[in-house]
């Protein structure tokens, strides 16, 4: 693993520094996109559902071909006066040539050791500024990248107090992105019955859920994590590593202690 060790602010709810923190060495870890796509795939192949087709499906009729010299195809035909194909695979009603069966492996598997070099990198994409930039986030008004804030950001209750503090930390600028997106993809070929896309917002991890989940749920695009519950699909949306990333301060240490060295300065 990487030794290099970096510091970072911490900035309370008013996007002010009050302190300085050691960043754990997995923020060093070298971005490898191939190792988390590989990871994503995996992860999006077990929420799949496994489907199949019954064996008999298209096969409980009494068609038979009629043979050669009646001047009409020889597809197998239902006895009486209809005459009807049915069937096979080109009929109305036929069985398919090739039906999909419930026992294919659609579950994707990779080594522990892929896994967590993958997470590890996702983790270190969030601190490199470049990498947040080209997956589309606006950060002009985020004072650093990685993006470390107090615990009392992890203990508010009430939306408005969240975007209080996503406005003073420069962030909420991603989020009207996020919210622009969904008119802009919602009047170019809109159907009915489809669901609504927009882009992907900031992701914001805490320690434990205090309120923040109830509070910020309304606000497009953003998603609150535990340290414990992080996995590479909510760090590289898409298998594309560099998601505008908030840490609380206290999501920073227990990530040291989880996987490298870190704490305050």
């Amino acid at each position: 693993m990487p030794t290099a060790k970096k510091t970072a602010n911490i900035y309370d709810l008013q996007g002010k520094p009050t302190a300085k923190t050691t960043l754990p060495t997995i923020f060093a870890t070298p971005l490898r996109p191939d190792i988390i796509k590989r990871a994503v795939l995996a992860i999006q192949s077990h929420r799949r559902q496994p489907q199949g087709r019954d064996p008999m499906a298209g096969k409980r009729t009494s068609a038979e071909s009629r043979g050669t010299g009646l001047g009409i195809s020889r597809v197998p035909r239902i006895k009486g006066g209809s005459g009807r194909a049915a069937f096979a695979p080109s009929t109305v009603g036929g069985r398919q040539p090739q039906p999909p069966t419930s026992q294919k492996k659609i579950a994707k598997q990779i080594p522990k050791k892929e896994t967590r070099l993958a997470l590890f990198s996702a983790i270190a994409a969030t601190a490199s500024k470049d990498a947040v930039a080209s997956r589309g986030h606006v950060i002009e008004d985020v004072p650093q990248i990685p993006l470390i804030v107090a615990d009392s950001f992890g203990k508010l209750t009430k939306t408005r107090e969240v975007e209080d503090a996503l406005v003073h930390l420069g962030v909420l600028s991603d989020v009207y992105r996020v919210r622009a997106s969904r008119n802009i993809r919602a009047g170019k070929g809109k159907r009915r019955g489809r669901k609504m896309k927009q882009a992907v917002g900031p992701l914001i991890v805490v320690v434990e859920n205090q309120g923040l989940v109830s509070a910020a749920r309304n606000i497009p695009g953003v998603c609150i994590v535990t340290v414990d519950d992080l996995n590479v699909e909510l760090l590289a949306p898409g298998a594309h590593a560099g998601r505008l990333t908030l840490w609380t301060s206290g999501a920073v240490e227990r990530l040291g202690e989880l996987y490298g060295e870190g704490g305050n300065a």
